[in-house]
């Protein structure tokens, strides 16, 4: 399944209301670490289908949301469950520690 990308039109339906677990990245297209992890969240993505959705914040589109979640450096995964943010981390991080973070 593609990563969703999340606007604030959709971000409470997607995120906030979701049945599911939520990765969300912020990221940003000029940030080099966000693109070392993209790869990362699209194989996170295949192995958790169906257990946690990962989807994607861009902060130069969505600069409230980020704000909202005082997101002051990128890339910052914030982890949703039952519409709550859990789990923070920042910063690019290898696979196994990005996959235990959407795990916990």
């Amino acid at each position: 399944m593609a990563i969703l990308h999340i606007t604030k039109e959709n971000f409470e339906k997607e995120v906030l209301q979701s049945k599911e677990p939520v990765l969300v990245d912020f990221w940003a297209s000029w940030c080099g670490p966000c693109k070392a992890l993209a790869p990362i969240l699209d194989d996170i993505d295949s192995e958790l289908a169906g257990n946690v959705k990962v989807v994607k914040i861009n902060i130069d589109e969505e600069e409230e949301l980020a704000a909202q979640f005082r997101v002051m450096s990128i890339p910052t995964l914030l982890l949703f469950k039952n519409g709550e943010v859990v789990n923070k981390s920042v910063g690019l991080s290898p696979k196994e520690e990005v996959m235990a973070f959407a795990k916990s």
